[in-house]
């Protein structure tokens, strides 16, 4: 089983969509068996692939969704007058020889002069360079994050190496303290009393 892609949309992906979409508006079919087939093509679900097209995609062409309707229209209505048979109705796929040519030029026209595709292109290239710039940010980030580390390593090395200094120290204090104690003499003095002599 394949793992279905979570990535953005780029725009042959979206040209895909679009036209899968519409040949089966033109055809008779239904959205969703047009976005089944779109997520097997590219890998993605139906799901997504819906709401890639009610989200955006759509939108962009309004013009060629209404003669795709259109051309399904006329197609059921030559159809209808020439064989009634519902049965054969639902079973003749429309061929792309049905299309005219004058259709097809009107259709890649509107396409050619759609704004929204170079705002799409202008929009894509400032969020290439935006993500450029972020991973250069998170770059930095992660370098100063090791700095970090190193640094916090080696004050806790500094801290453990004072505290056993500081624990040395204490140690010699309390050995010389017990050096003292043990050094002192007492000598009798002329009254007899006992006095502390220091060494």
């Amino acid at each position: 089983m394949t793992a279905t892609r979570q990535d953005a949309w780029s725009h042959d992906e979206d040209l895909l969509l679009a036209e899968v979409v519409l040949r089966h508006i033109r055809d008779g079919g239904t959205q969703l068996a047009a976005f089944e087939e779109v997520g097997k093509k590219l890998s993605r679900t139906a799901a997504a692939c819906g709401f890639r097209w009610n989200s955006s995609v759509r939108k962009q062409y309004k013009t060629g969704i209404e003669l795709a309707k259109k051309q399904r229209k006329e197609l059921r209505k030559q159809l209808s007058t020439e064989v009634p048979d519902k049965e054969v109705l639902n079973e003749e796929p429309v061929l792309a020889s049905d299309i005219s040519l004058k259709e097809v030029i009107v259709l890649l026209q509107q396409y050619e002069n759609m704004p929204s595709l170079h705002e799409l292109k202008r929009e894509n290239e400032q969020l290439v360079e935006k993500v450029a710039v972020l991973e250069k940010e998170v770059e930095k980030l992660e370098q100063e994050k090791r700095t970090f580390t190193d640094h916090i390593q080696v004050i806790e090395e500094d801290y453990h190496a004072l505290i056993e200094i500081m624990d040395r120290a204490r140690k010699m204090v309390v050995f010389q303290e017990d050096e003292r104690s043990r050094k002192v003499k007492f000598q009798m003095d002329r009254n007899g009393n006992l006095e502390r002599v220091e060494k």
